[in-house]
């Protein structure tokens, strides 16, 4: 029975509700604040879960249970008081976070594990009841007791499913209603062109002498120069330029898919140990981490300065002499070829009125014989 305690408590509803807390402390000051959290996620865990680690070793070591096994009302208040308490916190800041229009159902989440805990603690109250009233029948006293074992265990897995760790991110995973495969965050927020190459975009020709910001702007030359830069495994920067260019196609007035989209590029880049972190110094990194507004149009230019200098450096003078640009000259020649053909057969070749008289049009007399010879053959089969 005190093995149970540890399940249901510290493994099981504790940690699943404090899971659900830790993620609407991540929402409400990501959309709400505009900020990244002031204290991570795996930091943030474990205290929240201290309260459950704590009440379970004071069970534990007290064992008060009486002859039938069943906690005394001295011991089961506290317990339902913790239960309520930690659904209440977790209602707190979903009511914080109600007026934001996420994109990935987050809130939507947030109320169904409100709902789930909350039944749950009326099913556990109601077993025990049961459990106390009616101690003299066997039959009810296992199905009431299985009724807890199932509230502790196998329900609440149901109801907390999400990983807090990445909330953002695993509801992207998990939306298997989309219809195309959407491989950069730009597309999966809808972000005009993300990710595209337009067929009948006109060949641009590239200067070598023109500054690497300004060239880096050309889709078909960024993703050249990322295909070579990836190349040489030093493709972080060049990735970082684009999802930053993304990020500025989204309007100043949606802040809630700015926030998401800074928040990925953050997560992506700029965070110590990430997956493609970028060579920044350590004075911007601290910058953009503690900035306190998400949103802001200049939120990572710095960064990009320093990094368009590295390219330039170390980059750039090798990508000029490689097989990567030839191939984008030659791809750019072709293009320009065939948008040059393409507006040869859009001529208008139709026929105009002449403005000659018909005396000195060349082609009236022929349109005038063969009107006549038709003519003259009509009558001469009547």
């Amino acid at each position: 029975m005190l093995c149970l305690v540890w399940l249901e408590g510290p493994l099981g509803f504790g940690l699943l509700m404090s899971c659900r807390i830790a993620q609407a402390f991540q929402l409400y000051y990501v959309f709400v604040k505009r900020r990244l959290p002031p204290i991570r996620s795996h930091m943030f865990l474990p205290l929240i879960l201290l309260p459950w680690v704590a009440g379970a070793a004071v069970i534990h070591e007290k064992k008060p249970l009486n002859y039938r096994c069943h906690f005394g009302t001295y011991w089961t208040i506290p317990v339902v008081c913790l239960h309520s308490l930690y659904v209440a916190v977790l209602m707190g800041f979903t009511r914080a976070i109600r007026h934001i229009e996420f994109r990935f159902h987050e809130l939507r989440d947030l109320w169904q594990g409100i709902l789930g805990s909350a039944s749950l603690i009326g099913v556990w109250v109601f077993a025990y009841i049961l459990n106390e009233i009616h101690d003299d029948i066997s039959w009810l006293q296992v199905a009431s007791r299985f009724m807890l074992l199932l509230t502790a265990s196998i329900l609440v897995l149901v109801f907390f499913s999400i990983s807090i760790a990445q909330p953002l991110l695993s509801q992207i995973s998990l939306r298997k209603r989309e219809p195309l495969e959407l491989k950069t965050m730009g597309q999966v927020l809808g972000i005009p062109e993300s990710g595209l190459l337009l067929q009948r975009e006109q060949a641009v020709d590239i200067d070598p002498n023109e500054p690497l910001d300004k060239l880096l702007l050309n889709k078909r030359f960024r993703q050249s120069f990322m295909a070579f830069a990836d190349s040489c495994l030093a493709g972080e920067s060049v990735h970082f330029f684009d999802e930053v260019h993304e990020l500025g196609k989204i309007p100043i007035d949606d802040p809630v898919r700015r926030i998401y989209m800074a928040r990925h590029i953050i997560n992506k880049y700029i965070i110590a140990g990430a997956a493609m972190e970028v060579n920044i110094s350590h004075r911007i990194r601290q910058e953009i981490l503690a900035t306190t507004d998400l949103t802001h149009p200049d939120l990572f230019t710095n960064a990009l300065h320093e990094l368009t200098q590295l390219m330039k450096m170390n980059l750039a003078k090798d990508y000029w002499s490689s097989m990567y640009f030839i191939k984008f000259k030659e791809e750019a020649r072709m293009r320009s070829c065939e948008h040059e053909m393409e507006e040869m057969r859009g001529y208008d070749f139709s026929p105009r009125l002449s403005s000659v008289n018909a005396t000195d049009d060349p082609f009236h007399q022929d349109h005038f014989s063969r009107g006549f010879t038709q003519h003259s053959h009509a009558s001469y089969l009547r």
